[in-house]
């Protein structure tokens, strides 16, 4: 969708892309100005394969610090973004075979990273009704001999639904029987959050053991260019990581490092940067879904992290404008794009085929905009 958004935008044509997933943001000043002060520093030499110790002591400050969770650096792995984070504990923990337990709609590389690793993906799927979310009985049913890991995602890319205490704490009553499994939880979107606090999984006693937190400086702190990204986890993990990442990219770039360390090091209750942040992508979502809910078939929820909202659009199957047919929600994504000049992302690519993911990472008119041009394409559907 994005190649294709460039290649319209290159004739001349208006596009809105809702498809990426960055925030509209630029990194922090005071976190530039650390990565320049780091060049006139010379800081541009060969770093640790598993990142600077100043970075990972800092890690572990923020993780006591904003989590209450007590990770020595030397349990924690600094990488080129979450993704290569991700990466490493599927290459470094699965067996041709080993299964992963996972919910759907997921993040689009989470199946093929496992895939790659040699592993299997057991996703469970998940609805709009029940607020895309897994409910601890079909987790239970789940596993078998083959799994070696259930992957945990909240807030959550692509639909934005955040797990209470509650909720978790019934995930956790069951895999806490499973002291093998390994839990990873990606908290990527932590500090995105529209009501309460966020909650690591980590956090629950009973299965702090098996837990990897994944995260990373790309989303709060609008440095998805900067590829940084850290693991957190058992001890036997951190060095399979470092010594697997030692043999394919070594250690993630200096400079990068230096204005991470800058940016962790700055608790997020007196940054003023993300509450700036957190409070235009909750208005941003309000209008949103105010803005959809307008919509005839579109159905909708109300989203409590992240920046994406996955409204459910299967209403539309089967409908044409007497040229295009809509057989699916790619179907409809294209249509979008070549009549609406509007980019979204088939939910097909998430796991779910009756669902579209809207960004809402950029401005407010644009967005205006863009629902504006849905409304009247989906009306010409018939």
């Amino acid at each position: 969708m994005t190649r294709r958004s460039r290649e319209l935008k290159a004739k001349g044509i208006d596009v809105i892309n809702l498809s990426i997933g960055e925030p509209d943001f630029n990194t922090p000043d005071p976190v530039k100005a650390a990565a320049k002060e780091a060049i006139d520093n010379n800081i541009t030499h060969y770093p640790p394969v598993a990142g600077f110790r100043v970075l990972q002591e800092a890690i572990a400050e923020k993780l006591e610090r904003d989590n209450g969770l007590h990770f020595s650096p030397e349990q924690i792995v600094v990488s080129n973004g979450a993704k290569q984070a991700l990466a490493n504990i599927f290459l470094s923990i699965l067996d041709p075979g080993d299964e992963v337990i996972l919910t759907a709609p997921y993040w689009v590389s989470y199946a093929d990273i496992i895939q790659l690793a040699g592993g299997k993906v057991n996703a469970l799927p998940t609805g709009i009704e029940e607020g895309f979310k897994l409910r601890p009985e079909r987790l239970e049913k789940a596993i078998n001999e083959k799994t070696k890991a259930f992957l945990f995602n909240s807030p959550s890319n692509p639909t934005g639904m955040v797990y209470s205490r509650d909720e978790m704490a019934a995930l956790v009553n069951v895999l806490k029987k499973y002291p093998d499994i390994l839990i990873i939880s990606d908290e990527i979107y932590e500090h995105i959050h529209f009501s309460g606090t966020h909650i690591s999984m980590a956090s629950f006693p009973e299965v702090k053991d098996q837990t990897v937190v994944v995260n990373g400086v790309s989303k709060c702190y609008a440095m998805t260019g900067w590829r940084i990204g850290y693991m957190a986890g058992p001890l036997f993990l951190a060095k399979a990581c470092s010594k697997l990442q030692g043999q394919y990219t070594s250690g993630p770039g200096t400079i990068s490092q230096m204005a991470a360390l800058k940016a962790i090091q700055n608790p997020p209750q007196n940054s003023e940067y993300i509450q700036e942040m957190v409070s235009a992508f909750q208005k941003r979502r309000d209008m949103l879904v105010e803005k959809l809910n307008e919509i005839p078939d579109v159905k909708t929820y109300m989203p409590e992290g992240a920046f994406y909202l996955f409204p459910d659009i299967s209403a539309y199957f089967g409908k044409t404008d007497g040229k295009t047919v809509i057989r699916n929600a790619t179907d409809l994504s294209l249509y979008l794009l070549e009549k609406a000049h509007v980019a979204l992302v088939t939910g097909e690519a998430f796991g779910d085929a009756n669902c579209v993911r809207i960004s809402y990472a950029t401005s407010s008119h644009l967005l205006l905009e863009a629902v504006k041009r849905i409304k009247k394409a989906l009306s010409e559907l018939n």
